[in-house]
């Protein structure tokens, strides 16, 4: 097996990946005429969106995120080159710093934000 995608559930699907592309510099690779998903390019893996009521509509149960509130106990990485200037453009988008960049002992810079919904980003160097 392999992760091919990562889905998160959101309130505004439109709005969470403009978010993505100007805090993030994430392009969107698929987007359906319907609006209740769209997918942006990371790489190897994915990373979705896709409509609350759509999934709720769908039969599944589920905590919605809360940007008020404690985050969930997950974690979306983002590797950068320069994760200061990582953290200071995705807070002129709207991201929330939860952990400003720290040096690991095991050589990794990392910092932690919050999207608009509330999910957790690190923003973290590659490991070597």
């Amino acid at each position: 097996m392999k992760l091919g995608y990562v889905i998160l559930f959101v309130p505004d699907v439109a709005a969470t990946a403009s978010f993505y592309e100007k805090a993030f510099g994430l392009k969107r690779r698929f987007e359906p005429e319907s609006g209740q998903y769209i997918e942006m390019d990371t790489g190897g893996t994915a990373l979705g969106f896709t409509s609350e009521a759509f999934v709720r509509k769908g039969g599944m149960e589920f905590s919605p995120l809360d940007a008020k509130g404690k985050p969930p106990a997950i974690e979306i990485a983002l590797i950068a080159d320069d994760v200061a200037a990582a953290v200071t453009h995705a807070v002129k988008a709207g991201a929330v710093v939860v952990k400003q960049p720290e040096l690991k002992p095991w050589g990794q810079t990392v910092a932690v934000v919050r999207d608009l919904n509330g999910a957790l980003v690190e923003l973290c160097t590659k490991m070597s």
